[in-house]
Order: structure tokens, then C-alpha cells, then sequence
């Protein structure tokens, strides 16, 4: 599912970016947010009216605000199989 899909406080791992759909600039911001292949993501909060504006995520330990349409690129996995390595123990 895309993550602006997830529902809201619903822990989530990304498990493909689109890179492809952002420009080289958004795509390296978003890097230096930490939004990667395997990073645990958190949809905390739909913006603008009618939650169609920007969306507060929480990536790893930071909280970032992330475009609709960035955020539209990520897609994410939840349920058991979505484990990440440090929870396997």
C-alpha cells in the first residue's frame, strides 16, 4: 500500500520508493530524512482541508512533513511480515 493509504498510528516499513516520479532534489531531501528501503515509517497526521494537504510521518525517530505526492511514491508493508531487523529476536 502507498503510504498515504496507511492509516494513521499504524507502524509501517517502506518497502519500495519510486524514485523515479521525484526530481533528483526532492529524492535527495528525502534521503537525508531517512526515508529508505527497509526504514520504519509512522503516518501521524493528514493536513490541509479535508486531509488532503501534506502528511506528518514519523520516519525512523524523526518527524517529518512530506508532500502528498512524495508521499505517494513510498509504498510500505505492515502486519508480521513487515519485522524489521531489530525487532527479529
Amino acid at each position: 500500500m502507498r503510504l498515504t493509504d496507511l492509516p494513521l498510528r499504524q507502524p509501517a516499513y517502506v518497502d519500495l520508493i519510486d524514485w523515479s516520479v521525484l526530481t533528483p532534489s526532492e529524492g535527495q531531501r528525502l534521503r537525508e530524512f531517512g526515508l529508505c528501503e527497509g526504514a520504519s515509517v509512522e503516518a501521524l497526521h493528514h493536513g490541509g482541508i479535508f486531509g488532503k494537504g501534506p502528511i506528518a510521518c514519523k520516519i525512523g525517530r524523526m518527524t517529518v512533513a512530506m508532500r502528498r505526492n512524495h508521499a505517494a511514491a513510498v509504498m510500505v508493508r505492515t502486519g508480521p511480515e513487515a519485522i524489521g531487523p531489530e525487532q527479529d529476536a
